[in-house]
């Protein structure tokens, strides 16, 4: 009887690693690899994507991006729901089409909060800041004024 309960385990542990051999659906901090944001970001982000595909016509993302001290982004809408976790830093939030930095909530680490589409907004970073962004691809940034849209000056 002995025998056979070592060839079982065995059998057993392998076949519940085996989904974590073939791809990385878990992560710890040291493990997420971010790298310079897309181009329609303002240059001194990062991003790192941890699930999914936000450039694809559909499916799930999660992503996380890295903002410095005073990173801003421009007022925008999404076509599609944002769900922004706030993991470190503060995240400042503002609506409308005209960035007033006087006129924003503040988020600070623990919060959440979701955009559903069309909704137009602004964002600033007080302190370097990281948010993790989920929802439906694709990740779209659609500017409120062409001219703050950092990929079409180029």
């Amino acid at each position: 009887m002995r025998n056979f309960r070592f060839p079982v385990l065995l059998i057993a542990v392998a076949v519940m690693a085996a989904p974590w051999g073939f791809s990385q659906n878990a992560f710890t901090p040291d493990q997420v690899k971010f790298v310079p944001a897309p181009s329609f970001l303002t240059a001194g982000a990062q991003l790192a994507v941890l699930e999914g595909d936000p450039t694809a016509s559909t499916g799930d993302f999660t992503v996380r991006l890295k903002m410095p001290d005073g990173y801003r982004i421009a007022p925008h809408w999404h076509p599609n729901r944002e769900n922004v976790t706030v993991l470190s830093g503060t995240l400042k939030v503002g609506m409308g089409d005209k960035f007033d930095a006087t006129n924003m909530m503040s988020f600070p680490a623990g919060s959440f909060a979701y955009l559903d589409p069309n909704m137009h907004h602004f964002a600033m970073s007080s302190g370097d800041t990281v948010i993790q962004i989920h929802g439906m691809s694709p990740l779209k940034i659609n500017y409120i004024n062409p001219a703050d849209d950092p990929s079409q000056t180029k």
